[in-house]
């Protein structure tokens, strides 16, 4: 248990990592949204502040969940890749969203015309090997 833990208890641990939404918001637009940017980040539909965006990259940086690399495009700009740790949040995104459709009101933009279930066995695993592809592709080959 980490010295600034409230406890050990594992539905602790993951609140303290992602218990405001800004956190899960940003592994979404990794994951989903293609971005890659400080800027596109600012550029989501939730209008994240620029401080606390900074502040909760540090935090998934420093967590193993997201890399921050140079962009080799534009050296004054860096890209951010999902780590395998990163990718592994998958199926709880997913779970979330499920729950979501089912009980909260989702708008009909982001219904598609079937629900990815989050016990998607081999789909799941589809999406976390493209995830691996795009994330992991540059950094380690083959992965």
């Amino acid at each position: 248990m980490s010295k600034h833990s409230k406890s050990g208890c594992p539905v602790n641990l993951g609140l303290e990592l992602f218990g405001d939404p800004w956190t899960l918001l940003i592994v979404r637009d990794l994951m989903f949204g293609g971005k890659r940017h400080f800027r596109d980040f600012l550029e989501s539909e939730e209008h994240i502040s620029s401080n606390i965006l900074t502040d909760r990259l540090r935090l998934l940086t420093a967590q193993g969940i997201v890399t921050r690399t140079e962009d080799p495009g534009h050296t004054q700009r860096v890209l951010y890749h999902l780590t395998e740790k990163g990718i592994a949040l998958l199926p709880i995104l997913m779970q979330i969203s499920e729950w979501s459709y089912r009980y909260a009101p989702v708008d009909e933009k982001y219904r598609p015309a079937a629900v990815p279930r989050a016990d998607g066995g081999a789909d799941t695993e589809a999406m976390m090997a493209t995830l691996r592809a795009q994330h992991l592709g540059e950094q380690h080959p083959g992965a």
